[in-house]
């Protein structure tokens, strides 16, 4: 039994959605439109408004494409409703970001600053000097774009400085102990 299979998905005002063969599912709503293929395998049926996924058997990969079926109809429809937000800070003494058009640059201690431009249908916008916003309709194009800028310089264990998602704990770790008590 699938806890997250079973929920139904409910589509709201303003959102169309389109079934096709194959269930290629199309979902169009006030920020965009998205497509995509789903597994040909779940049975995708919308009435009044909610979207149900049910899987022909109770076999392993039945069970396993289930709720990622209905994760992914999901993830579409908050997308083109209300769209995604990933939040990342920067720290560290001289670290900062400056808009330009609508690309980044990150001075990050490199040698030269890093230019970060934007994928079609994700929006960078830099909120003071050190926060960084990608928003998008895409969940897993907004996560990818957002992991690749903390790829930049990722957040040091020792110092405590780099780029990392916004409320993210680093472990910080204890430096050298030195020669205390050694002879």
């Amino acid at each position: 039994m699938s806890r997250v299979g079973n929920r139904p998905i409910d589509v709201p005002n303003g959102v169309e959605v389109s079934l096709g063969e194959n269930n290629e599912v199309s979902v169009k709503g006030p920020k965009g439109e998205l497509a995509r293929s789903l597994s040909s395998e779940m049975e995708i049926s919308m009435n009044d408004n909610v979207i149900t996924v049910t899987r022909p058997t109770d076999g392993r990969t039945h069970r396993s494409m289930h709720g990622l079926t209905r994760s992914l109809l999901a993830n579409m429809v908050e997308g083109v409703s209300s769209g995604f937000q990933k939040t990342l800070e920067i720290r560290g003494v001289g670290y900062r970001v400056q808009q330009s058009g609508k690309n980044l640059t990150i001075q990050i201690g490199y040698s030269n600053p890093v230019e970060v431009a934007p994928l079609p249908g994700i929006k960078l916008t830099a909120d003071g000097t050190n926060r960084i916003i990608v928003e998008g309709i895409d969940k897993e194009l907004v996560g990818r774009v957002a992991a690749d800028i903390r790829k930049i310089r990722r957040p040091d264990p020792y110092l405590g400085k780099g780029i990392m998602y916004a409320g993210e704990q680093i472990r910080r770790k204890a430096g050298k102990a030195g020669k205390v008590g050694k002879k």
